[in-house]
């Protein structure tokens, strides 16, 4: 497959847009000082990624012909270069591009209102940031079929192939107020 890369820099050309919609007010908590929708633009920002709002006309970005990143404001401090190998990675080998965490909480079944078996969780995974759709996606899309990023890769693996890529403990998708506290222990500089 081609890659579009700039003539000018040789840099890699994408739009991004950071993802708020339907996630109440947590998108505007605080971690470091900032609110977690600013924390999460400049990352795709130092990622070279070029921020275009999330109600862009879809006609739009597929006339422009480059990537779309999608990246979840409760996600907030995933890392410019996780977010550009991602890139990479979907550009070079034209598929969606998923963030991934390890589920690292216990899982139960339930049946008739009863608590069951523990699920093993080896095989489970929690979405994160970001979601990475190649030019080619974006060309056969209508629109995002959803904001839901659970709903989205599932919308998404039922049309394309899609790659899965383990993103760091920063790129943890937080929930709360008391998860974004946590977050910010987690990246506080040494």
């Amino acid at each position: 497959m081609d890659v579009d890369w700039d003539d000018e820099d040789g840099a890699l050309r994408a739009l991004g847009t950071v993802v708020e919609t339907g996630r109440g007010s947590l998108p505007f908590a605080l971690v470091h000082g900032e609110a977690l929708v600013v924390a999460a633009s400049w990352a795709l920002g130092e990622a070279e990624v070029t921020l275009v709002d999330v109600g862009t006309e879809w006609a739009a970005l597929v006339e422009a012909g480059e990537p779309l990143v999608l990246h979840d404001a409760l996600c907030p401090m995933t890392p410019a270069d996780f977010l550009r190998a991602c890139l990479e990675r979907a550009v070079e080998r034209d598929t969606v591009v998923v963030g991934i965490r390890p589920v690292t909480d216990t899982v139960k079944e339930t049946s008739g209102g009863y608590v069951g078996a523990t699920v093993d969780r080896a095989g489970l995974v929690v979405v994160t940031s970001p979601v990475v759709l190649p030019a080619s996606v974006v060309a056969r899309l209508d629109g995002l079929p959803s904001t839901d990023f659970v709903e989205l890769v599932e919308d998404l693996r039922a049309q394309f192939p899609v790659e899965l890529a383990d993103a760091p403990p920063s790129a943890r998708r937080v929930a709360s107020e008391d998860d974004v506290r946590l977050l910010e222990a987690l990246t506080t500089p040494g």
